[in-house]
């Protein structure tokens, strides 16, 4: 039997019956700016007799997304002016990342990258453009981490991610390697046990931050997949972004955290909507976000708690913004239900 293949056009979709031939028009001029990539193991997921399903708002193309908002921004999060080098940004002094590859395994409709990974983007870096970029952080000692995103590292061969690795083993002062990915929740079958090996560093700190947005995303096969890594001695973060319409609801992102506590992933970044071009039908407001934080906060286990984050646009950084609970100007503090309570007012002031 041939092994399913990932939908890349409108047409395929249709054909999968995931969406309605009549929009295929439209739906191709999407496709024309816009990357699509559906894997088997999304489509499993869509339901396409609903029409909010919140797997099919993430990957399947909406004519919404031709309507970009005056604020919106191919570059939203400022990675240009921070980008010395082909594949690095160095927007913090700490850490950098390395976007090895501009390819993914599937294209969220909401990426922030977008208009770098559609038709006609960059792929992989070159042999030089990689010993360019290495160079560039073997040149900088104040480089403790180096993040490997892109794209998605993890669509890499075993081979190319092995020797990317071997090659940041080599760099002393490089402490700690980041991998960010959706592959083990879009294609779990990828996550051999000879990819999972290539991700080793050796004499480095490695781990695997996982992207995923909805409870039904976190299947058994995505578990095992996980545990697989885990197993090898890689922890595992999560990030997850606010989605109108897919988690911005406390208990669809209560079950999602606790879903990835279950597998053994600690709750990271739960990043606020960033203005990419045609994002605002699913981008939700800083106000709704910290209102569904606060319901987390009351409801589930500490290990359940994602630090809300927002990406301040034009590269000047990513800031905690979750909800606050000390009144100021007065000493009292609120619990999660919003009730205020009284605290002693020497509790906030510093004595000399």
């Amino acid at each position: 039997m041939t092994a399913a293949a990932t939908l890349r056009t409108p047409d395929a979709l249709a054909r999968a019956g995931l969406v309605a031939p009549e929009r295929l028009p439209a739906l191709e001029r999407v496709a024309a700016r816009y990357a699509v990539a559906v894997t088997p193991a999304v489509a499993e997921l869509i339901d396409p007799a609903d029409p909010a399903d919140p797997v099919a708002r993430q990957f399947l193309p909406q004519e919404a997304e031709l309507d970009a908002q005056p604020s919106e921004r191919p570059d939203p999060i400022g990675d240009d002016a921070h980008s010395p080098v082909t594949g690095i940004v160095h927007r913090y002094p700490d850490r950098v990342l390395l976007k090895i590859t501009h390819t993914c395994a599937v294209y969220c409709r909401f990426c922030f990258r977008r208009e770098m990974v559609g038709p006609g983007g960059l792929k992989t870096l070159t042999p030089a453009e990689l010993d360019a970029a290495l160079a560039y952080v073997a040149g900088r000692p104040e480089i403790w981490e180096v993040i490997l995103t892109g794209g998605d590292p993890l669509v890499l061969s075993p081979r190319r991610l092995r020797e990317a690795m071997e090659r940041l083993a080599a760099i002393d002062h490089v402490k700690v390697v980041r991998l960010h990915t959706r592959v083990p929740a879009v294609d779990p079958e990828a996550v051999s046990d000879e990819l999972v090996a290539a991700l080793k560093c050796p004499g480095k700190a490695v781990y695997v931050a996982l992207h995923a947005n909805h409870p039904r995303e976190m299947t058994p096969k995505v578990r095992e997949a996980c545990a697989r890594i885990v197993d090898a001695g890689l922890p595992m973060l999560s990030q997850t972004v606010l989605l109108r319409g897919v988690n911005d609801d406390p208990e669809v992102l209560g079950a999602l955290m606790r879903a990835f506590v279950e597998t053994r992933i600690k709750p990271y970044y739960l990043h606020q909507g960033d203005l990419a071009p045609g994002t605002g039908h699913l981008r939700t407001s800083v106000a709704e976000g910290q209102a569904v934080m606060r319901a987390l906060r009351g409801r589930y286990s500490g290990l359940c708690q994602p630090t809300y984050v927002l990406d301040i646009p034009d590269g000047h950084g990513k800031v905690p913004i979750g909800p606050a609970y000390l009144d100021e100007g007065v000493a009292q503090v609120r619990d999660p239900n919003g009730a205020a309570h009284a605290y002693p007012p020497e509790g906030f002031i510093l004595k000399e």
